[in-house]
């Protein structure tokens, strides 16, 4: 058994005494003495919990406490490791029945599954034959309406590593020891299935990748893994930069507009547009527009998140599943992509066909490099059905997935700007201003451990499914067939025993120079991809997605949370998604020379013209559009200035040392009666982000935007 432990603040203080007396004695988790009663939902009937990286804010990286520990919750845990253990040494949880029960429970298990029930409440009614799991007793309540892997985490500190949980009839085990993680993915892991996750995705999956079993899963992952060879993910770097290009080019145009933005929605759409093309060759283009094919994406994406959670399975139900307006709009989506995917399978199978190939170990078609294209080429004997299967779950794991990091990465960075400005200082030097190759990803080091910390905190999925089919033991406990377990990897890479300042986001834990993270290098309370020989087999994809992109976009701007938005807030789907999404404010770093919308001085170097100025107005279109504001100035507004003049003029400016400030370029209305323009002392827009001031007393340039002195 290990020690009870873990680490969430917020979590902690859901389970304090006052909070429990006032439980209701109802709908409880499992029976028996209530050692730990979980407290009721709020007013609203939904407990809801706000993100806290840490409570400095996240300016030093550090705790409150200096250490990122509280004294409070600390003492806590002691006290409830000490009643753990005293309550395993008293035998609480082992009850020696008859020597007869053993065996014939064993004989029992053996007819199937009626035969395995029967075994179970044989075993319950004569008082077992060995140790008992611990049983978590509490208000169900208290964990719906929630993302379900933080009260998961409230019930580990109480009852360690291993524990049962039961939902009405229904029980799991939830495994938040790293030594019992190892045994059930990689020691032991022929024992185990995906148990409840392959039935929920089947209608979407199918006999996929992911939710696959037994020697499906076999066949088609000696099929896909080879077509995630070295060639293939180097020559995915150019698509990754490029899709994010085409992000940045959106974020810019948010800039320019003074627009704030909702960055989850969009890290969805790139991570969608990315994985098209990537699996299938085929081009969303989500970023640009909606169509069809996209919508009914989504609207699979969301039944799968919904069945992934939902109590009752209403989709199963005879007469609902056929007049549900959703299950309708599922049924219609389905069909849409389905009859999609087989045209693209039918077109790749013609394209391979005509090709002149010789497949080897790392073929690739340089026109399309797609995992379907390999897959048809290598001679892959399996029907479309199984393709499109195979397909679908590569879609939904490498989009959702991969969306979910950036997502909560950027949350972080707006909270440690520290951390942000050590991404950009490496991102500049690295990357100057070309989209990335494989060499420049292998330098981007600190980027790399900013995933890997992100991952850590917010690891996509939070739990992995298994199911028993085989007898076992774990953690000393003895289980038999068909138990569905939970493992919490949330609580593995929150549990302080095995992370010091468990709740910071610190990228500096993992030295530069060290190995990448994993889970055999961090003995299990690491498992960003899983473990064992059901690890997903795209992490390095996945790495070098979100390191490129994350690059690029902090390259070019800065991001900080949004006056105004919601509290970031969690719930659970296939991931871990925001309630409310992540609104931001995007500012450059970089853009042209840009000339305020009124009346500017322009001023010759020329001795006669020193003290003179001639005035020029510039259309807004112009400043908008970012064109090249100078050129089209000289060329259509100053009949009596040359462009050698116009030219000297901005010389004498910018050539002098002044002070500069960084600009906000967020518009604002009312000020000095207009919208978004503010006097500000004689200067003019040098580049990105900076006025140089001429005068302080200069009263004729007018600038649109607010500014700040720099460095703040």
């Amino acid at each position: 058994m290990s020690s009870a432990t873990s680490v969430s603040a917020s979590a902690m203080a859901a389970t304090s005494s006052a909070a429990a007396a006032a439980a209701p004695p109802c709908r409880l988790l499992g029976s028996g003495q209530a050692h730990l009663r979980l407290p009721p939902p709020a007013a609203s009937g939904r407990r809801r919990l706000l993100l806290r990286c840490s409570a400095s804010g996240g300016n030093n990286g550090k705790g409150g406490g200096g250490d990122g520990s509280d004294p409070i919750l600390e003492e806590r845990r002691r006290r409830r490791q000490a009643e753990l253990a005293a309550r395993i040494a008293s035998g609480e949880f082992t009850a020696q029945g008859p020597a007869w029960i053993a065996p014939l429970a064993a004989g029992l298990a053996k007819l199937g599954r009626p035969g395995e029930l029967a075994a179970a409440l044989l075993t319950k009614v004569a008082g077992g034959g060995g140790p008992e799991i611990p049983q978590a007793v509490g208000s169900m309540s208290a964990v719906t309406g929630q993302a379900f892997f933080i009260p998961l985490y409230d019930l580990f500190l109480a009852y360690g590593g291993i524990f049962r949980l039961n939902f009405g009839p229904k029980s799991f085990l939830i495994v938040s020891d790293p030594a019992i993680a190892k045994h059930i993915l990689r020691d032991n892991s022929k024992a185990y299935s995906k148990g409840i996750l392959a039935e929920i995705l089947e209608f979407v999956m199918g006999t996929g990748l992911i939710p696959a079993d037994g020697e499906i899963w076999r066949v088609r992952r000696r099929a896909i893994v080879p077509a995630m060879h070295q060639k293939y993910v180097t020559a995915m770097i150019s698509l990754f930069g490029e899709a994010s290009d085409r992000l940045c080019q959106k974020l810019d145009k948010a800039a320019s507009d003074g627009e704030d933005v909702e960055m989850e929605s969009l890290f969805s759409r790139l991570t969608l547009d990315v994985i098209g093309k990537a699996v299938f060759n085929y081009d969303f283009d989500s970023l640009s527009y909606d169509n069809g094919i996209v919508e009914a994406v989504y609207v699979t994406l969301r039944e799968a998140e919904m069945r992934s959670t939902s109590p009752i399975p209403t989709w199963e139900i005879p007469i609902w599943k056929d007049i549900s307006p959703r299950q309708k709009k599922v049924n219609e989506a389905l069909a849409l992509i389905n009859k999609t995917l087989d045209e693209l399978i039918d077109i790749c199978k013609r394209l391979v066909e005509e090709e002149d190939l010789q497949f080897h170990e790392e073929y690739m078609n340089e026109q399309d490099p797609s995992i379907l294209h390999f897959l048809l080429a290598s001679g892959d004997d399996v029907s479309s059905k199984q393709l499109r299967d195979d397909l679908m779950t590569m879609l939904i794991a490498g989009h959702e997935t991969s969306a979910a990091v950036l997502t909560w990465t950027f949350y972080l960075l707006s909270k440690y700007p520290n951390v942000m400005a050590k991404l950009q200082d490496e991102a500049d030097t690295v990357l100057g201003d070309r989209l990335p190759t494989i060499e420049d990803v292998k330098k981007l080091k600190y980027t790399t451990r900013v995933i890997n910390e992100s991952l850590r905190l917010y690891p996509q999925p939070p739990v992995l499914i298994r199911r028993s089919i085989e007898e076992d033991t774990l953690g000393g406990y003895p289980i038999g067939r068909g138990e569905d377990i939970f493992i919490s990897v949330w609580n593995l890479h929150r549990c302080p025993k095995h992370w010091d300042d468990a709740d910071v986001f610190n990228p500096e834990r993992w030295p530069l120079d060290g190995p990448n993270p994993n889970e055999t290098n961090q003995n299990f309370s690491y498992l960003p991809f899983g473990g064992g020989p059901r690890k997903c087999v795209g992490d390095m994809f996945a790495t070098f997605e979100t390191v490129v992109a994350t690059a690029m976009l902090v390259r070019r701007f800065d991001f900080q949370m949004a006056p105004g938005a919601p509290p970031v807030e969690m719930t659970t789907g296939a991931t871990i998604h925001t309630t409310e999404g992540l609104k931001m404010t995007v500012t450059r770093r970089t853009k042209p020379p840009v000339i305020p919308n009124l009346e500017m001085k322009v001023i010759s170097d020329s001795p006669e013209n020193m003290s003179s100025t001639t005035s020029m107005p510039v259309s807004a279109a112009s400043i908008a559009s970012g064109e090249d504001q100078q050129g089209q100035l000289s060329r259509e507004k100053f009949s009596g200035h040359s462009p050698e003049m116009m030219a000297s003029g901005f010389s004498s400016i910018s050539s002098r040392r002044l002070p500069s400030m960084n600009v906000d370029a967020r518009h604002r209305k009312g000020q000095s009666g207009r919208r978004g323009v503010r006097r500000l002392a004689g200067g003019i827009l040098l580049g990105p982000g900076h006025v140089a001031v001429d005068k302080p007393d200069h009263p004729d340039l007018w600038f649109g935007t607010e500014y700040r002195p720099a460095g703040r």
